[in-house]
C-alpha cells in the first residue's frame, strides 16, 4: 500500500481541506496517510494515523521550531509522496525535492498577493516582502510540483513545471443529507475565520440596522476569531444594542455544517483584497450545497459562481446601505430564498462538488509517483 505523508505547520489538524477532503479522499482510495500537525497526541482518526506536532504559542516560535520538526518527523514515516501545506515549509521541500524525494507543495493562498494584506506586517514593510517572497518561491517552487487551490495563481508562478488545480470545493454527498429544520426566526449565518476583513462588523452593523427597523432577524457566527476583535465585536453588540448573535467559535466542519443548514441566508462579505477576489471561498460552496441562498461581495469571481447560477446576490462589501437592502429583499421574499437555495444546490450537484477534485488529486498523484 503506497503512503502519503501530509505534513502542515499552520492548519489545524481536522482542517476541511487537508485533514476531510485530501487525506480522507486518499485513503479511500488505497493509500495509507499520514498527517503531521499540531495536536495533543498520536492517534488515528478515521482510519487516517496522525503524528502530532507541538502546540506553539506564537508565530515566532511555531516558524523557528515547527518545521525542521516536522520534516523529521515526516521522513521517520519512509512516505511514497511527502504533500506540504504552508510556505514556511517550501525551502525544506525544495531541498527534499533535489534529493530526489517525491514532494507535492499545496498552495492554499496565493502567498505574494496574499502578504499585501497581512495585518501582523507593517503596511510599509509589505510590498518589499511581497516582491521578495515571489523571487524565492520562483526558485522553490521550481523543483515541485504544485497543487494550486485556485484557478488564478498558476499564471503568477511560471517557474512551476508541473502543477494542478484543485479547488475546495464542497463535500456533496456528506452535505446533501444534511436537512435539519430551519431557525423559527430568520438567521443569518457565516462560517470561517472571524475577522474585520471578511465583514464581521459589517454583519453586525447591518444586523443592528435591520432589528431597529422592526426585522426579528438573528446572526450565527461559526469560526475563530482573535481575542482582540472578539472585544471589538462584543463592544459593537452592546454599544448598538444588537440581539440574537449567536458565536459558535470553531467547530470542525462535519459539526458545523447542522447549524449552518439551520439558517436562512449565508453570508460571504470579504473586503476588497487581492488575495480575496481573486480566491474562491468554499464556505459559498458549501451554502449552496445546504441549500442556502447566498449574500456575498460583487467581486467578478463570485458572481460567476453565485449570480451566473441564480443561488443569490452579490454586493458591494463596503456599502452598508446596499448589503441592508439585499438582506431585506431576502428576508422579505421566503419565495425568492427557496428559489435562490433550490438553484444553488443544483448548481453544486452538477458542477462545484469535491467528486470532480477528487479525481484530479489521484491522477496528479498517479502522475508524480511516475
Amino acid at each position: 500500500m503506497p503512503r502519503a505523508v501530509h505534513i502542515t505547520t499552520v492548519h489545524y489538524v481536522f482542517d476541511n481541506r487537508i485533514f476531510m477532503k485530501e487525506c480522507a479522499s486518499l485513503r479511500d482510495n488505497g493509500w495509507d496517510v499520514v498527517l503531521v500537525a499540531q495536536h495533543e497526541r498520536d492517534e488515528t482518526v478515521d482510519g487516517i494515523r496522525i503524528r502530532a506536532l507541538p502546540r506553539t504559542t506564537n508565530r515566532r516560535q511555531r516558524m523557528r521550531t515547527l518545521p525542521p520538526l516536522a520534516v523529521d518527523i515526516a521522513l521517520s514515516e519512509e512516505a511514497d509522496i511527502l504533500h506540504f501545506h504552508d510556505p514556511e515549509l517550501l525551502p525544506l521541500a525544495s531541498r527534499l525535492a533535489r534529493q530526489g524525494r517525491h514532494v507535492i507543495f499545496d498552495m492554499h493562498e496565493n502567498t505574494a498577493k496574499d502578504i499585501l494584506s497581512k495585518q501582523w506586517i507593517s503596511p510599509l514593510l509589505r510590498p518589499a516582502l511581497s516582491l521578495l517572497m515571489r523571487i524565492r518561491m520562483r526558485s522553490w517552487l521550481s523543483q515541485l510540483p504544485v497543487v494550486f487551490a485556485e484557478d488564478s495563481y498558476a499564471a503568477d508562478y511560471p517557474s512551476v513545471r508541473k502543477s494542478v488545480n484543485i479547488l475546495n470545493m464542497p463535500l456533496l454527498a456528506e452535505l446533501s443529507s444534511i436537512r435539519p429544520e430551519k431557525h423559527t426566526r430568520p438567521t443569518l449565518v457565516y462560517i470561517g475565520g472571524i475577522t474585520k476583513a471578511r465583514g464581521s462588523l459589517c454583519m453586525l452593523r447591518v444586523l443592528s440596522r435591520l432589528q431597529l427597523r422592526g426585522y426579528d432577524v438573528g446572526l450565527e457566527l461559526i469560526g475563530p476569531t482573535e481575542d482582540a476583535h472578539l472585544t471589538v465585536m462584543r463592544e459593537l453588540i452592546d454599544r448598538l444594542g444588537i440581539r440574537n448573535v449567536a458565536m459558535h467559535g470553531y467547530l470542525r466542519a462535519d459539526q458545523a455544517w447542522g447549524p449552518v443548514a439551520r439558517c436562512h441566508v449565508g453570508m460571504a462579505l470579504l473586503d476588497r483584497t487581492p488575495n480575496y477576489e481573486h480566491s474562491y471561498p468554499s464556505k459559498i460552496f458549501e451554502y449552496m450545497a445546504l441549500g442556502l441562498p447566498v449574500l456575498c461581495s460583487d467581486f467578478e469571481l463570485y458572481r460567476s459562481v453565485v449570480e451566473d447560477n441564480g443561488a443569490g446576490i452579490c454586493v458591494a462589501p463596503d456599502d452598508d446601505d446596499a448589503v441592508e437592502l439585499a438582506l431585506k429583499r431576502l428576508l422579505d421574499d421566503p419565495e425568492l430564498r427557496e428559489r435562490m437555495g433550490q438553484a444553488g444546490m443544483h448548481a453544486a450537484q452538477a458542477k462545484f462538488n469535491w467528486a470532480n477534485e477528487e479525481r484530479k488529486l489521484l491522477t496528479f498523484y498517479a502522475d508524480v509517483m511516475g
